[in-house]
């Protein structure tokens, strides 16, 4: 390959990561997914102190009765 097509490809590449760079359009999933992840995370760590709440709210209530 001659230097001048060698040149012409790493320009052609340059321009190309370069708008791939300023696209911004899948921004929005990328944020939907790391908050998904946030929820997932709360919900394994405060799982069981809820369902042990739940379950003594639900004792109290059937001795009540």
């Amino acid at each position: 390959m001659s230097f001048i097509k060698v040149v012409q490809k790493i320009k052609s590449e340059f321009v190309f990561y370069k708008g791939l760079a300023k696209d911004t359009e899948g921004a929005s999933g990328i944020e939907y997914a790391i908050i998904a992840g946030m929820v997932a995370v709360a919900l394994a760590a405060f799982a069981t102190p809820i369902a042990t709440s739940v379950t003594a709210m639900f004792t109290t209530i059937s001795a009540a009765l």
